[in-house]
């Protein structure tokens, strides 16, 4: 993919908060905009995968959410109860956060208000896959089509984490950079399923530059508040009219699969692709079908 070119990592101001943006391929190609999930920096969207992208005819953009990364950080909000706020969502009470997950949709939109595009093909992993139902739910007419990945309509009832994969999630996160690497590689083992093996040189090398480039773990609970916070969009996904493939690997502890199903039979006419042995994550083994069924649904 070495003629696939990238940009350089720039910093724009949208929606009152500044977002830190990368570009691979040609402007002049329809623009397709990738939203990573749960604390994860754009940069776990791999080069290779992006470039793969962009081979495809795709301007690819990835861009760090609020809270991660170079993008605008919300410290003088405090640290979320976040134990608090699952034990209301599951008794049916409202939860409240600094933010919520149409605030990031508004994120995603102002970046594409910011380089003058209209409509976007979006494809958003896990809470990626929450941002960009909200937008194709609150923005459909800047949304060409939608694809969701490991992702959920929010229903706490339908896809409960197994209780491993919620201690991910929940576990008080390593203060150095080398625990910070095997850390990573300890919770990948555990999300990314049993049947591809784990490239523990990628991890590490991705848990490294996630960390010199900004390591803010306090940013990701207030994430996973505004997730909570938001609820379910299950009943407003039956008016989706935006074309929607819905990809969710059928060994994920932390969405299991009734995720993406209740995710697909909410939106009318939405496709689903179950990957075998897929956990929560993108394997190099399953990257080349998820770049073709993603061009697929694009083209």
């Amino acid at each position: 993919m070495g003629n696939v070119v990238q940009s350089m990592e720039a910093i724009v101001k949208v929606n009152g908060v500044e977002l830190a943006y990368d570009t691979f391929g040609n402007p002049s190609d329809p623009p397709l905009l990738l939203v990573m999930g749960l604390g994860a920096q754009m940069i776990w969207w791999d080069e290779e995968f992006c470039k793969t992208l962009a081979a495809q005819g795709f301007w690819v953009i990835r861009f760090d959410n609020r809270d991660v990364g170079n993008s605008t950080k919300f410290g003088d909000a405090g640290v979320p109860n976040v134990l608090a706020l699952m034990q209301a969502v599951q008794q049916g009470e409202g939860a409240s956060a600094p933010y919520t997950l149409s605030d990031m949709a508004g994120d995603a939109v102002g970046l594409l208000d910011v380089l003058k595009i209209e409509k976007a093909h979006i494809v958003g992993a896990s809470m990626g896959g929450m941002i960009v139902q909200t937008m194709t739910i609150e923005h459909p007419d800047r949304v060409r089509t939608m694809t969701s990945i490991m992702s959920t309509t929010g229903d706490v009832s339908v896809s409960t984490p197994k209780p491993e994969a919620l201690a991910v999630i929940m576990d008080v996160p390593p203060s150095d950079r080398a625990e910070c690497i095997e850390d990573a590689v300890k919770k990948q083992q555990i999300l990314g399923g049993s049947k591809y093996p784990l490239d523990e040189e990628f991890v590490r090398q991705y848990a490294a530059r996630a960390f010199d480039r900004c390591y803010y773990p306090e940013g990701m609970t207030r994430q996973l508040a505004a997730v909570l916070a938001s609820g379910s969009r299950k009943e407003a996904l039956k008016v989706v009219k935006v074309p929607t493939l819905v990809i969710h690997g059928d060994a994920d502890p932390l969405v299991p699969v009734e995720g993406g199903k209740d995710t697909a039979a909410s939106i009318p006419g939405a496709k689903l692709l179950i990957i075998e042995g897929m956990g929560h994550d993108i394997p190099a083994e399953v990257a080349p079908q998820i770049i073709a069924a993603i061009t697929r649904h694009a083209q």
